[in-house]
Parts: structure tokens; C-alpha cells; sequence
């Protein structure tokens, strides 16, 4: 990706986070290249933070965690489940 150094000014959590996904992103300065922004080799990720998907898991049946019965238990058992 190439950018001016105007926009590379103005924009620069966007192309951190362009170069955070392999992106390698070129500023020029009157169309000519100045600056190559990559990826460091030993760059640290992020770790997700707890809880970061709230709201997102949907349970579609409200028994799954319930125990099972025994008549459950047989048919699994017997492979009928």
C-alpha cells in the first residue's frame, strides 16, 4: 500500500493496524518513496481480553447443560442417540 506522508500523518492507527495484518505500507513524499512501515520480527500480540465476546455465543437449546435422564443415558449407551 502506498500513502502520502500527509495521509500517513493523519491516518496512523489505520495503517498500524494495516501493517499488524502483514500489510507492508510505503509513504512517499512527492511520489517518491521516503518510508517502509512493516511488521517487527518479534512483535508482540495482543491477547484477547476476557469476555471479549459477550453477546455472541447464542445457546439454541436451554436443556444442553441439564443432566441427562436415564432413559438418556440408555439410549446413548445403546447408540440410539
Amino acid at each position: 500500500m502506498n500513502v502520502t506522508s500527509a495521509y500517513a500523518k493523519a491516518n496512523l492507527p489505520e495503517l498500524l493496524k494495516a501493517v499488524e495484518r502483514g500489510e507492508t505500507v510505503t509513504i512517499t513524499r512527492y511520489n517518491k518513496p521516503v518510508a517502509h512501515l512493516v511488521s517487527a520480527k518479534n512483535a508482540v500480540k495482543g491477547r484477547p481480553k476476557f469476555g471479549t465476546c459477550k453477546g455472541m455465543i447464542k445457546i439454541l437449546d436451554p436443556r444442553c447443560f441439564d443432566p441427562m435422564t436415564d432413559e438418556e443415558v440408555d439410549a446413548f449407551i445403546e447408540g440410539r442417540y
